[in-house]
């Protein structure tokens, strides 16, 4: 999943811009681990300082707030500050999708999406191992294939395992484009 912690439309950006507009810091400190409190309590206050001075200044000071909002937050998550994306970008099926589940309090149609994708894709690299498996011995090649598509099978599931059972941000949400 491209995470969107880092686009001017994801939760943080969202969160920091709740922050500003109730002048509510801990609207925002949620998002950043307790170290990382100070400075964004800091930013915050001259953030609120500078929006006060002149509509230009705002502009200025709230992208100065939400930059170091995610920076702050994907330090947090152990992953790279690459600076912020523009709002609207594609983020995949699954994010929208989960998005409208904590909005509505039903996960049924996230895990429909899921399942229904795990089913497909295990059953594809099944049907791909097992076509691969009618094989003559003395075909080397062909046997190889089929043990890369039967090795490659046991290693996607044993990853899909890992994730479904890590804890939520162990070791970041890294952007894969």
């Amino acid at each position: 999943m491209p995470p969107h912690c880092d686009t001017m439309d994801g939760p943080v950006v969202a969160a920091a811009r709740r922050a500003l507009e109730n002048e509510d810091v801990n609207l925002i400190l949620p998002y950043v681990k307790a170290d990382a409190s100070a400075n964004l309590k800091s930013a915050f206050e001259k953030a609120v300082r500078a929006r006060k001075a002149h509509p230009a200044a705002r502009e200025v000071a709230d992208l100065y707030f939400f930059e170091t909002a995610v920076r702050l937050h994907r330090a947090g998550e152990g992953a790279p500050y690459t600076g912020l994306k523009p709002a609207g970008l594609d983020v995949g099926p699954v994010i929208p999708v989960a998005e409208k589940a904590i909005e509505t309090g039903s996960p049924d149609a996230l895990i429909r999406l899921l399942t229904d994708t795990l089913r497909q894709e295990v059953q594809h690299r099944f049907d791909h191992m097992k076509h691969l498996s009618e094989y003559r011995a003395s075909d080397v090649a062909r046997a190889r294939e089929y043990v890369e598509a039967m090795l490659g099978l046991q290693v996607y599931s044993h990853h899909l395992y890992q994730a479904m059972k890590s804890t939520p941000h162990v070791g970041g949400h890294e952007h894969r484009h």
